[in-house]
């Protein structure tokens, strides 16, 4: 895990910046949750790590008052998200019971990066760390004015104290 308990110096922007496509395809501008700490976590539905999608959803409904969890698909570790956004969704929810945002199928790494997580792994951009998902369910926290305070590699269980003290901070 890495964390900062410092505002970013030399943040270009923020998470705010930015409107991706929701699993039911409209488009969600960041900034609407404005005032409110996101946990923004890379996801997939064949991995070792999925059963977080429990813990996720677990904080969310504990803790919602003071994070959103927002979840991102992503395809790109062994092939663990083969679906389409309507099979994520449907399953998702069945397994699950996620009720937390998710959206549609997205790159974390690669050439095909979306810029939500070209900014969030760039510290020239986002001004607190480099750190990249390296595998599914990374995690990284975000202040309520849009700044990356923390990275939560896969490990690191939605509910444990390490997250919950940074999520009440």
């Amino acid at each position: 895990m890495t964390e900062t308990t410092t505002q970013p110096a030399a943040a270009k922007g923020s998470v705010y910046d930015f409107t991706l496509t929701s699993i039911d395809g409209k488009p969600v501008k960041l900034s609407q949750y404005k005032g409110k700490k996101l946990l923004i976590v890379n996801t997939a539905s064949e991995c070792g790590y999925t059963p977080q999608y429990k813990e996720l959803e677990e904080l969310y409904k504990k803790h919602g008052d003071r994070v959103t969890v927002l979840g991102f698909p992503a395809n790109n570790f062994g092939g663990q998200e083969p679906g389409t956004n309507e099979q994520i969704a449907t399953f998702c929810e069945k397994n699950y019971g996620v009720s937390f945002p998710l959206f549609a199928k997205v790159s974390v790494k690669g050439d095909d990066t979306v810029p939500l997580y070209k900014f969030l792994g760039d510290k020239s951009k986002n001004g607190v760390t480099d750190d990249k998902p390296d595998w599914n369910f990374c995690k990284y926290l975000i202040d309520e004015q849009g700044h990356v305070v923390g990275f939560y590699k896969s490990k690191v269980n939605p509910m444990s104290d390490e997250l919950i003290a940074a999520i009440m901070k």
